[in-house]
Parts: structure tokens; sequence; C-alpha cells
């Protein structure tokens, strides 16, 4: 677990981030959410000591993260950027065993979990292991730095607008893995992001931030049905419902499959997009399929009423 106490980071006379108070659930992703500016990617790089804080302290597992040498500390943290930061003179299998090898750890062991992340991340260990930087996409990459993160296995993984860079479809393309991903290693994750979207589809959690203070902590439904400032529900926006579907699956609004013949659309496509497609047949109802057979079927009026407070 962290917890933030009281953080605070000043440049000069300006406070970039003010008397933060924060705890991040265990085995939950917390997207640190806000404007340009706003302190985000400063707290985010105050938790393992990229900056040191001028005020307040940072506690991982109860431990004061002042007691530990900053390299010590960011060995137990993976860490995912948008620039990547493959090198460029290893391939593949070296950038992801960075860490370990590091460590000190067995090569044979090492070189297992190369392969091992390689399959998690969605890339053919035979096809990539050899390749270098260059000769990947920038989806591919990304993919490869996820790995890289997670190679010592660390409980905590800090994520600083990790899929910023890529295009829309190989950004979904990579949320939805990361999501995946984190439902098989429930990791703590922190992600600073701008976008609201992302925030919503992978985070447990949202931190919104604004000129360096906390406006609001919470679940995406506390903060869209419940928003505690007006900041908070001018920043989400009128259309926030619906970005919040795309966070989440048709089968999460499943009701037990009927007789009736609708059209039909894989359990595990996101919501919005189960949305588009009832709009688009002109359809009160959707016969939803896993692996080919009927599993259920998603009613329009679920997704009318998923955005109403209680």
């Amino acid at each position: 677990m962290i917890e933030l106490q009281h953080l605070e980071k000043r440049y000069g006379p300006q406070l970039a981030v003010d008397d933060l108070n924060l705890v991040f659930p265990e085995g939950q992703v917390t997207a640190l959410l806000g404007p340009s500016g706003c302190g985000k990617t400063t707290t985010l790089r105050m938790i393992n000591r990229l900056i040191e804080p001028t005020g307040g302290r940072v506690l991982i597992g109860g431990q004061d993260t002042r007691n530990l040498r900053p390299e010590e500390l960011r060995r137990r943290i993976g860490y995912v950027i948008q620039q990547i930061g493959l090198f460029p003179h290893l391939n593949v299998a070296q950038n992801v065993a960075t860490v370990p090898d590091l460590l000190g750890q067995d090569r044979n062991a090492t070189a297992r979990r190369v392969d091992e992340l390689l399959e998690l991340v969605g890339l053919d260990p035979e096809l990539y292991r050899a390749k270098k930087p260059s000769e990947l996409s920038g989806g591919q990459a990304q993919r490869v730095g996820v790995a890289r993160a997670l190679a010592a296995d660390p409980p905590l993984l800090l994520m600083d607008e990790p899929f910023g860079a890529l295009d829309p479809l190989a950004r979904e393309h990579l949320q939805n893995a990361f999501r995946a991903i984190q439902r098989q290693l429930h990791k703590t994750v922190v992600m600073v992001t701008h976008d609201i979207d992302e925030a919503l589809r992978l985070g447990d959690r949202i931190a919104l931030m604004n000129a360096g203070r906390l406006e609001q902590f919470g679940t995406p439904d506390d903060l869209i049905t419940r928003p505690a400032t007006p900041f908070v529900r001018e920043f989400l926006g009128e259309d926030a419902t619906l970005r919040q579907l795309a966070g989440r699956t048709a089968a999460e609004f499943m009701t037990p499959q009927t007789a009736c013949s609708w059209p039909t659309l894989p359990a595990d496509t996101d919501a919005r997009t189960a949305l588009s497609v009832l709009l688009r047949e002109g359809t009160d109802a959707l016969t939803l399929l896993r692996d080919g057979q009927p599993v259920g079927e998603l009613i329009w009026s679920a997704l009318r009423d998923a955005g109403r407070a209680p």
C-alpha cells in the first residue's frame, strides 16, 4: 500500500503539489487525472524519488521512502513512461531482462521469465525476442516497456502517460491488454493520465487533481454520480456516463438469455460500443456470445439506467 501524507512540492514560491493526502488501494489501479500542470506527474515522481518532496512523506508498506536509498527503492518499483525508453542497442529480450540482470538473478530463470512476459503482453517470444527496438511499431515497443516493468515482479507499478503517444486504435488495444494483465496480476498501479476515457476505462479509483490539490478521490461512479466540486463536474463533462461505458464490458449488464433472436455481439465488447450497435441496429436488445455460444442478453434499458445516481 502507498500512502501520501501532507505531500508537498514547491518550486520557489510556486506550489506544484499542495498538502496531498492519499492512500492508494493495494492490488488496484489508481488513475491520477487532471489538466496539464495540475501536479500529477510531480506526484508520481515523488513516489519513487525521481523528485524529492519539499514536505510531507511517502510511505510504501508503512515504510518512509526517505529511509531507503533511491536506487534500492526504484528496483522494487516497475516504471512505464510514454517515451518507453528501450535501449536501442539491446534486443527485446535483453531490454526486458534489464532489471533482473541488475539484480543478479539466475539467467536461465530470467530467460523463462522474459518469454512468459512477452506472451503475457501479446508478443510471440519466437518472433520478437531477438528484434531490436527500431524494428517494432509504437504499440509493440510499449508492450515491451510494460513487460520490462514487470520483469522483476514488483508489487508496485508506476505509469506516466503510458499510452499517450499511440494512435487511437493501438492505444485501445494496449489498454485492453493491460486490463487483462491486471486481472491476472493484481498489481498496485498508479497511473498518470490527462485522458478522461483512459482513467474511466482503467482506473479502479481516480484521484482528480487541480492546481496541485486533490479535488476528489473515489471510484469512477463516485466522480460521475456524486461530484464533490463544480470543477469535478465540469472536468468530466456531460458525457461522462458514456465515457464510463467504454471501461465496462457488455457482459457486466447482461441478463439471462431469453428465447428471442436478437443481433449478436461478443460478451467482452465494451459497453459503449454495445450501445452504438443497439442504436445502429434499431433493436431493444443484443444476444451476447462467448466462444460463439449465447450466454445472455443485453437490454437497452440496462445501459440507459447505468449512469443514473442511486
